[in-house]
């Protein structure tokens, strides 16, 4: 048996060897050692060693060793020791000393190759070291360098550098560069963090998944350094090791594929946790906890401190839900109010991991392909082992609805009614694609979802104002008032959402707390929205910040560049919405000719928009882009500027849209022409076709300012859509204009037609020569104005060049 254990650190274990003989005094006291009644003898034998060391030890004058622990296997003390000299580490020079039970020494490594014999004065800076270590790895240096002596080698001075990066797929690095103290030359490099490589079953059958795992002695351990306490073991054993850093092998049998599939689901659970609901960790301080494989049984269970899986039909039973909804305990247990209560309690607990499993596979979002794990509601149908069906708990035989007899249902059907609410906040009653099949409600009721992240906002919102105890009653209410009170949420759309679905699973409410919200919105562009000077001079733009919906609320404006070669700042920093500030862009007479970049950013109380203002600097030959907006982030388009607007449903919007049909006709499509957002005519699908398509009048959208540069040349390109229905006429339209000082031109509408026409994109080009010199808006504008008609419209890829 394999045991660790944490012994006190010696120091003063002073060598001097000059002649081969060296004296010290060992610190520590051997009698602190329990375990098996040898560990004592073996710690006692080490240190007598390393105060008169011996020849393989290579101690030089001005060494010293300190104890750092006792390992105990295979009948064997494996005592550790690290080494200064002259009061520098060293890396390298670390030995340990084997002994028997009896404290006699077998033998001894260190990684050290010669007696240190070297000046210790260095020559680099610390701060050039950092600088180095920053430009080799492209991370953030987080602490002050350390000189150390570094004896992997030829012993060298050096100073090593930690710095934090990740990796091309997103995974974080912890990286030591080692660079010389005398010339200031990187000699090496390792990376603390180490993405393991795993054969998964459950998440692409055949293929691999990577997780976090920790280098350790050669090899390496199931244990994410990233995640603290995060690990995978077999039932009451150490953690997984592996010489390559290659586990498992992807059949449903292997225990070290288990783990591989369980530390991927915790560490998606982590991630969701961090992006979507604002929580550090599993138990909310940054920390998690262990998992183990290899249960003999069909089941999976929390025990307050880890989380243990057991066997499944279709494998073992660490599919991502399952996974998630063991951890989405520990994520109950450590809110306030704990875990204690009766069955009602029990079943939100139950539902709290249901819950927590969806978001984690809605978060993944694997593709519907055999061998993975692709999202939906259901819960351990990846292992053929379904306990749970949120939208439709009632197939598996849990109540739908909440009523008087939930306080004396089993915990695991007692989470129905709460599984039920989850789905239709999150998704509504309408089925809206794979893994969303539709829900009906206990009163009838027809319901549009918020979508899995703010439905997940609002239970994690529930959950930190628990009480012990916990009823549906009282985590209505804690949501309810989550949802009313919290300014990550504009309006009382998702409090309204989350109500209707407590009031359609029958969860009584009472007294519940009111929603006072009025919209709160704000915009920012800068006007102009490019301009050019020549290298060594300066220019200014206006930018202008508008309250869209509520109350006005506090700006804090500031300014980044694409190069260091330019300069830009804003002032005032601070401004209230609806108020102004001066954009100042600089360059030098070095600042090379050329396109450059500013982005502006301005962040308030309900989130942080931008907009971008295009320099050109000298003469550039070609076309220049002076305005170019792909709708990835908001450029300052404005919604019905002239106030004139008349549409009572399907105005612009920037956002991802969700596709339409009509009996085979697309009406809105599912994609952009380029990146996942564009300037669309209400991009929710909503509960049929019609829902949020432009109704009853007419929608316009204008750009930011564009200042066309002189004598030159102009055109503007973008890609668009029409789409409509056999009910549609001439009179319903797109239309594309451009506005200047003398009016409106219109550039080229599109009509409808009493046929079926079903979304596209297309390209279109428009020459902007004439208006050259001037500053133009752009505006799109889209009409529903004959009656009954179903239409919708979309713009992407918005460009105008000059020359």
């Amino acid at each position: 048996m394999r045991r660790l254990l944490a012994v006190s650190l010696v120091s003063g274990l002073t060598v001097a060897a000059l002649s081969g003989v060296a004296s010290a005094e060992p610190g520590g006291d051997p009698g602190t050692f329990a375990d098996d009644g040898n560990t004592a003898h073996a710690v006692d034998g080490a240190d007598r060693l390393m105060a008169d060391p011996t020849a393989d030890i290579l101690a030089a004058p001005g060494d010293q060793f300190h104890r750092l622990d006792v390992t105990t296997a295979f009948g064997l003390h494996f005592v550790s020791y690290s080494r200064t000299h002259h009061d520098l580490p060293v890396v390298g020079g670390d030995v340990v000393v084997v002994t028997d039970g009896a404290g006699d020494v077998r033998y001894t490594q260190t990684g050290q190759s010669e007696v240190l014999d070297l000046d210790v004065r260095a020559d680099v800076t610390a701060s050039a070291a950092a600088g180095t270590a920053a430009d080799d790895t492209g991370g953030r240096v987080t602490s002050a360098p350390e000189l150390v002596v570094l004896a992997w080698d030829d012993p060298v001075l050096a100073w090593e550098t930690v710095v934090t990066g990740r990796t091309d797929d997103g995974l974080p690095t912890l990286t030591h560069v080692f660079t010389d103290a005398t010339d200031g030359d990187v000699i090496t490099r390792y990376d603390r963090t180490r993405a393991g490589t795993g054969n998964t079953w459950y998440n692409g059958r055949g293929g691999t998944v990577q997780f976090g795992t920790t280098s350790s002695g050669g090899s390496y351990v199931m244990r994410d350094p990233a995640r603290p306490n995060l690990s995978c073991a077999r039932q009451g054993s150490s953690p997984y090791t592996d010489a390559d850093d290659t586990w498992g092998n992807a059949t449903g049998s292997d225990l070290v594929t288990a783990c591989v599939d369980a530390m991927y689901a915790a560490g998606q659970q982590w991630d969701m946790l961090a992006d979507w609901l604002d929580r550090d960790g599993i138990n909310g301080n940054g920390g998690g906890y262990p998992l183990y494989v290899g249960l003999s049984a069909q089941n999976a269970y929390w025990n307050g401190s880890s989380a243990t899986f057991g066997r499944a039909p279709g494998g073992q039973l660490v599919p991502l839900d399952v996974v998630a909804h063991e951890l989405g305990h520990g994520i109950f247990q450590t809110t306030p109010g704990g875990s204690g209560g009766g069955n009602e309690t029990g079943g939100l607990n139950e539902g709290t991991g249901d819950i927590f499993g969806a978001l984690t596979e809605w978060y993944d979002a694997q593709p519907a392909t055999t061998g993975n794990d692709a999202p939906d509601y259901l819960v351990g149908e990846r292992a053929d082992f379904l306990i749970r069906n949120m939208p439709d708990p009632g197939a598996l035989g849990d109540p739908d609805c909440w009523s008087t007899a939930i306080p004396g249902t089993e915990v695991h059907a007692a989470a129905g009614p709460i599984n039920h609410w989850f789905y239709l906040t999150a998704e509504g009653t309408a089925a809206g694609g794979p893994g969303k099949p539709g829900s009906t409600t206990c009163d009838g009721s027809t319901l549009t979802g918020i979508g899995i992240e703010d439905a997940g906002k609002i239970w994690m919102g529930a959950l930190l104002g628990k009480n012990s105890g916990w009823t549906y009653a009282q985590a209505r209410r804690a949501a309810l008032n989550f949802a009313a009170s919290t300014p990550v949420f504009a309006t009382c759309a998702e409090y309204d959402a989350a109500k209707a679905a407590f009031d359609a699973v029958s969860v009584p409410g009472g007294s519940d707390p009111a929603c006072t919200k009025a919209g709160r919105d704000f915009a920012v562009s800068v006007d102009p929205g490019n301009g050019r000077v020549d290298a060594g001079d300066d220019l200014t733009a206006t930018v202008a910040t508008t309250t869209v919906a509520g109350a006005a609320q506090s700006l804090t404006l500031s300014a980044a560049t694409s190069s260091s070669a330019i300069t830009a700042s804003v002032s005032p920093g601070t401004v209230t919405s609806g108020g102004t500030a001066t954009l100042t862009v600089g360059t030098t007479s070095g600042t090379p000719d050329g396109e450059y970049t500013v982005t502006v950013t301005a962040t308030g109380t309900t989130g942080t928009k931008t907009a971008e203002f295009d320099l050109t600097v000298g003469t550039v030959t070609g076309p220049v882009v002076v305005f170019s907006d792909d709708f990835s982030t908001d450029k300052g388009w404005t919604v019905n500027s002239g106030g004139g607007d008349t549409a009572t449903a399907g105005q612009w919007q920037r956002g991802d849209p969700a596709q339409t049909t009509y009996l085979g006709t697309v009406l809105q499509r599912g994609d952009c022409a380029s990146e996942s957002q564009c300037l669309v005519t209400g991009p929710a699908a909503g509960s049929d076709a019609g829902g949020h398509d432009v109704d009853n009048g007419v929608t316009t959208a204008t750009s930011p300012a564009i200042a066309l540069p002189a004598g030159a040349s102009a055109e503007l390109t973008l890609s668009a859509y029409l789409a409509h229905l056999n009910n549609s006429g001439s009179t319903d339209h797109l239309r594309i204009s451009v506005v200047t000082g003398a009016g409106t031109v219109v550039l080229q509408t599109f009509t409808g037609a009493a046929t079926d026409r079903a979304a596209a994109w297309s390209d279109h080009a428009y020459d902007l020569s004439a208006y050259a010199g001037q500053t133009v808006r752009i505006v799109v504008t889209a009409a529903d104005a004959g009656s009954a008609s179903l239409v919708e419209a979309a713009v992407d890829d918005v460009t105008v060049t000059s020359g």
